[in-house]
């Protein structure tokens, strides 16, 4: 009798293990066909923007041609996703990508549309809010939040070295250029500093009048982006502009969470 017990005990154990076992793995595949088809939505709508949007001012062309660039990337991550992060990462692309086809449709002077949701990558970087000059190693950088003749190459947001690099519209891509070891991130780094610095760019503009604080807001929510993306951020990196190199820690000031750039 307790060996009948005991058998239909382990019987009764195991059934519930095997059960147990179908319902995870129905619940893993059910979440992943979700951030799939997810991902799926957000590239094919990236698709339709490149497609139909067309230009010849140098804003437009510049903010098409990387929203091409996403879009490839996106599918080529599409193609060989098989995880939640793989297709997540698809995701974060096309979004990149729709962000710089958003620009083009301002460029053109065309609705932008709906907002989209927030890049992990721009996570506390901001967006600028004043046209800036700056001078740095004899040359003459300027950016702004509108694009312009001397402004054509649109940035979403994101990190660099250390700094965030608010979106905006740039008179060069120094954050591509900026890549490479020794001078150039240097140069880079130089950049950023002139660019989002009040003591370079705003003459005038008091420090000790909430930049100070800005810095410090800044540097919170880049930690909390930063924890947020994860190894989604590390591997982001590799898909273009916005990674890597290109983004890293909060340095604050301006309208970056709280203050003005």
């Amino acid at each position: 009798m307790e060996i009948l017990l005991v058998a239909v005990l382990v019987a009764l154990l195991v059934g519930g293990f095997v059960w147990w076992r179908r319902e995870q793995a129905a619940r893993e595949a059910r979440s992943l066909a979700d951030v799939r088809a997810d991902a799926q939505r957000w590239y094919e709508r990236l698709g339709g923007q490149v497609m139909n949007l067309h230009g010849d001012a140098p804003a437009v062309r510049q903010a098409l041609v990387d929203a091409a660039e996403r879009y490839n990337a996106a599918g080529s991550q599409l193609e060989q996703a098989g995880t939640v992060q793989q297709y997540r990462l698809a995701r974060e692309t096309a979004l990149e990508g729709l962000a710089y086809a958003r620009a083009a449709r301002m460029a053109l002077g065309l609705d932008p549309g709906p907002e989209l949701p927030p890049l992990a990558a721009a996570q506390g970087a901001g967006e600028l809010t004043r046209e800036r000059q700056v001078q740095v190693q004899g040359q003459t950088f300027k950016a702004g939040p509108q694009p312009g003749q001397d402004t054509p190459y649109y940035y979403p947001g994101g990190r660099y070295q250390g700094r965030p690099v608010p979106a905006g519209w740039y008179s060069t891509p120094w954050w591509k250029t900026a890549l490479g070891a020794g001078a150039g991130v240097l140069g880079g780094l130089l950049i950023a500093d002139a660019l989002f610095s009040p003591a370079f760019a705003d003459p005038g503009y008091g420090y000790e009048a909430g930049y100070q604080e800005g810095f410090g807001d800044g540097a919170d929510q880049g930690d909390a982006g930063d924890q947020g993306a994860g190894d989604q951020g590390a591997d982001y990196g590799d898909q273009g502009d916005v990674g890597g190199a290109d983004q890293a820690a909060d340095f604050g000031g301006g309208d970056l969470g709280g203050g003005d750039w």
